[in-house]
């Protein structure tokens, strides 16, 4: 089958690499129909990880099924479903009680697993003609059969989940401001699902105008960091008293004003300082325990210099880690299906996958307007 495999910082290739086949009784063969690219395939793609040559990317899939094991029970051949990135078993401790995102069975001696993602598991990604899917009844959510909402449920994968469990971590309410900082593809999902549970007024953060054009499309307030402090800003607009939520949808790639230089956690610290005492930040932005391209020791390393002491005067609350992409998927899909939610509108490009190297190249540089790709096998 053709897949998209990682070859060097900076280089993905279209090729040829052996068609997957049913390994365990519970697997089944997905026939890829949609597969995205996400910004954290970039933190891959651009070297920041140990990922090796030979990985095939690929963690947010949708398609048709092929091939069923003779221990799936609920999932039949031709259902179109989509799979959450977590590779979840649906029986341990975690499973059980909704973490998904932490599964202790897929990917022994860590906490999770994911489809073609460096350290999370042996599981090769989707961004190919097939997909090998394990545990298949739990992690194959069915989908209304034919071609309606495909750019839709393909989010359904990861962003749409992610962006609404930042709103989660935040224990968002209706009525109160939001601030999230980043517009990229999930913060402008997490800035939508703030409004999508009631928030009164969601401030999106960024400096990329398409990124900020799309917030002010689906009702957030766009806060250009270019054009001076977005602390300030926001406190301008919320009477000196700063939001009642936060959500840091950026990770350790936030930037400085100016994009001149990385600053991991710039973005934290300005959390800290936007939302009022007592409130609280989620934070679904990527934070990864080792990344080559940090900016120093500390960073390299996981360790960032965050502003515990204000933290702790304000009496803020944390919520961190990767969405358990089970607990939210399915009432997600539901949404869409009613017509009550289209976070389609993040999609840029649709592509055929054998596009993917240039796509890949632009999505990284946020060139030509490339916010969220869907590559078709």
């Amino acid at each position: 089958m053709r897949a998209v495999v990682y070859k060097e910082p900076y280089r993905v290739a279209v090729e040829n690499v052996p068609d997957p086949r049913i390994e365990h009784p519970n697997d089944v063969i997905v026939r890829i129909t949609s597969t995205a690219i996400c910004g954290s395939d970039l933190h891959m793609y651009e070297g920041r990880t140990a990922a090796q040559p030979g990985i095939v990317f690929g963690h947010e899939n949708l398609g048709i099924v092929e091939e069923v094991g003779s221990a799936v029970v609920s999932i039949k051949r031709g259902d179109r479903v989509v799979m959450p990135f977590n590779v979840a078993c649906g029986f341990c401790k975690n499973c059980l009680a909704g973490y998904t995102g932490f599964c202790t069975t897929v990917n022994p001696g860590f906490a999770g697993g994911a489809y073609g993602y460096v350290a999370m598991g042996p599981y090769t990604g989707g961004q190919a003609e097939y997909l090998r899917v394990p545990f298949a009844d739990f992690n194959c959510l069915p989908l209304p059969p034919g071609r309606e909402h495909e750019a839709d449920f393909a989010l359904l994968a990861d962003i749409f989940p992610t962006g609404y469990h930042g709103c989660e971590l935040a224990d968002v309410r209706p009525g109160e401001t939001v601030a999230v900082y980043g517009a990229g593809p999930v913060g402008l999902m997490a800035a939508y699902s703030a409004l999508l549970r009631g928030a009164s007024r969601v401030f999106s953060v960024d400096r990329v105008p398409e990124r900020l054009d799309k917030a002010r499309q689906i009702g957030a307030i766009p806060i250009d960091f270019d054009r001076g402090d977005p602390i300030e800003q926001i406190k301008d607009q919320t009477e000196g008293e700063g939001t009642d939520k936060g959500i840091d949808a950026v990770g350790y790639q936030a930037v400085t004003r100016g994009g001149e230089r990385e600053e991991p956690a710039i973005v934290l610290n300005a959390l800290v300082e936007t939302v009022r005492p007592t409130g609280a930040i989620g934070i679904p932005g990527l934070y990864v325990p080792s990344d080559p391209g940090g900016v120093d020791e500390h960073a390299r390393s996981g360790v960032l210099r965050v502003a515990v002491g204000k933290l702790f005067e304000k009496g803020l609350r944390l919520g961190t880690g990767q969405a358990n992409v089970k607990r939210y998927n399915r009432q997600l899909r539901d949404l869409i299906i009613a017509g009550r939610a289209k976070p389609s509108f993040v999609v840029s490009h649709e592509l055929p996958l054998e596009q993917a190297p240039q796509a890949y190249e632009k999505f990284d540089k946020r060139i030509e307007g490339y916010t969220k790709v869907i590559l078709h096998p």
